[in-house]
């Protein structure tokens, strides 16, 4: 809408307005006379007339009723179109006593509330052939079906009737009291059990899922209900990813994994993590891989003395200190090109910058490739953690943070051994160091590189077949920034030597996984049943036997404690073939592998 438009526009609503109170003068002494024309003084009531309309432009457009400060017919309008006739209504009365009072005084007052009803009747009326007109126009638009008759239902069945691809037919809610309720127009038809009927009905072929707090469980019962239906399901984002921002129809977008799992608000104590990170030198091990640059992000916030990135792959690096800084010339010293396997390179990190706080993300972690080339992952997780940990201590670090999988407990394959060595590694420099040793362990997380999402869409997008170990096999799964926010706070409230194990939620089942892409794909892609890997299970757990979680003062960290193993022992492990074995063993024990 142009300037010339809006002003014209403003110019007929004040127009308007000052019909309004011709008529309220009019009709007021009119009935003031007993609906006896020849009483009413005409030129009195034009003359009144013309003194409102004028004060009406003049207060009208200082309080912001004529300059496009509000919607047009909203409740804030009309506000202070009350405010500005009440303003202006002891004016007119004034104008009329000074003029020899050509009205009655009554006529003057009634008249103001008369004008203002014909005011506020004009707006209501446009405002209602407006939404008529907007529902008219469905030509091309995408009939959906709204789950959620709250606040955000509200704000997204009047966006979509503003504009957009969609138009919104009926709506659903679960709360039986708003049964037969009209949510701008739309009508409430029922609950969840009547979402298949309603898409019959309407001819519905999306459900938007208009409850950005919605749970986990909530979001995968009305999407299955919906693709029950032949719906596609939509969602909102949730609470945390708004900032506060109205809801429009832009923030419609397709249901992810995420949404699936859950979403769940992590609190931290701001505080808690601000005391060990903020003005501290902080080194970041891994940082081009998934979690580790997601913890240069989560930790860039608190603002570190200095941010230390290393990794061993110079892409991810740039990858990371664009994400970071919006640049990629990796031309500062805090950029580090380095492995850990490396004792002689990594002490010369360690001696440059001095870091105060290590968070421990490098690692290799793909299970079928380690049983192939076991001595890799123990070069890389186990001596690479004992690098770190020893120069950690000679260094004087305050906090350093391991990076632990689930895999780690109850171990039975080459990744989850090193994993659980490397988290006794912590647990005994934690004794024997000054400063704070942990260990934070949890599952897979959503979209890292080499998960299993990555590699349905590839498969999917080749037209199959998708991939699948067993039927049954289940996963732990969390998002990205989820599992970063827990380790950050976990760096803050874990003990020397614990492990710090992360609330993973429910497993979920990969092959449920694999059909919800495929179903999203609309491609008739097969799924074929693998067998389990060597030293791969079918279910995860995070607590191993004899484990006990106790609280940690986080509601979604539990610790535990595990034995420690000493340096010594692990570096006396003789050449490849004896470590190849134990690795591979059954027994868990760990002088077993020493």
């Amino acid at each position: 809408m142009n300037e010339y438009t809006v002003r014209h526009r403003f110019v007929l609503q004040w127009g308007f307005d000052g019909f309004g109170w011709m008529v309220g003068l009019l009709a007021a002494t009119f009935v003031r006379y007993e609906l006896t024309w020849s009483k009413v003084d005409v030129v009195g009531v034009l003359w009144l007339g013309v003194v409102a309309t004028l004060a009406q432009a003049l207060i009208g457009r200082s309080l912001g009723l004529y300059v496009h400060r509000w919607r047009y017919g909203t409740f804030d309008e009309v506000a202070c179109l009350v405010k500005v006739v009440a303003l202006v209504t002891p004016l007119v009365v004034l104008a009329n006593l000074l003029g020899g009072r050509p009205l009655p005084l009554s006529s003057t007052l009634v008249g103001g509330c008369l004008g203002l009803t014909v005011m506020m009747g004009g707006r209501f009326c446009w405002r209602a052939q407006l939404e008529r007109w907007n529902r008219r126009q469905d030509d091309g638009r995408e009939p959906v079906l709204v789950f959620g008759a709250g606040d955000g239902g509200l704000q997204i069945v009047t966006s979509m009737q503003g504009s957009g691809p969609f138009r919104p037919v009926a709506v659903l809610d679960d709360n039986a009291d708003l049964a037969n309720l009209r949510v701008r127009g739309v009508p409430v038809v029922g609950s969840r059990e009547d979402i298949a009927a309603a898409a019959e009905r309407t001819g519905a072929t999306a459900l938007v899922i208009a409850i950005p707090s919605a749970s986990g469980d909530v979001v995968r019962e009305l999407a299955e209900a919906g693709e029950a239906a032949g719906l596609r399901t939509l969602v909102l984002p949730a609470v945390a990813e708004l900032f506060g921002s109205p809801l429009g129809v832009a923030d419609i977008r397709p249901l992810t994994e995420a949404d699936l799992l859950g979403r769940r608000e992590i609190t931290l104590d701001i505080d808690a993590v601000a005391g060990y990170v903020t003005g501290r030198r902080v080194l970041i091990t891994g940082a081009g891989g998934s979690i580790g640059s997601e913890l240069a992000r989560q930790v860039h916030r608190f603002a570190p003395s200095s941010l230390v990135l290393l990794d061993r792959d110079e892409s991810a690096l740039q990858a990371v200190q664009i994400s970071l800084e919006g640049r990629g010339l990796l031309e500062t010293r805090d950029i580090v090109v380095g492995c850990i396997r490396d004792h002689e390179r990594m002490s010369e990190v360690f001696e440059e910058h001095r870091p105060e706080v290590v968070f421990h993300a490098a690692a290799l972690k793909h299970l079928p490739l380690l049983e192939l080339h076991p001595e890799e992952g123990f070069k890389t997780n186990v001596l690479g953690t004992a690098n770190l940990l020893q120069l950690s201590g000679a260094h004087g670090v305050d906090h350093f943070v391991n990076i632990s999988t689930d895999k780690a407990a109850e171990p039975t394959s080459v990744l989850g051994r090193t994993k659980r060595l490397a988290e006794q590694l912590t647990a005994d420099a934690g004794r024997r160091f000054d400063g704070t040793y942990i260990s934070v362990r949890f599952g897979n997380v959503l979209g890292s590189r080499g998960s299993v999402l990555p590699l349905f869409r590839a498969q999917i997008e080749r037209g199959g077949p998708v991939t699948v170990t067993h039927p049954d096999v289940t996963r732990f799964f969390m998002t990205i920034p989820e599992a970063c926010e827990l380790v950050v706070q976990a760096g803050a409230i874990g003990g020397d030597g614990e492990v710090m194990v992360l609330d993973m939620g429910e497993q979920v089942r990969i092959a449920d996984l694999a059909k919800r892409l495929i179903a999203e794909s609309n491609r008739p892609v097969e799924i074929v049943y693998t067998g389990l890997r060597p030293g791969e299970k079918l279910s995860e757990v995070l607590f191993a036997e004899g484990e006990v979680p106790v609280p940690s003062g986080h509601p979604m960290i539990k610790r535990v404690a595990v034995d420690a193993v000493s340096p010594a022992d692990v570096l006396g492990v003789e050449p490849v073939e004896p470590l190849v074995v134990d690795l591979r063993a059954s027994d868990d024990s760990v002088t077993d592998v020493a």
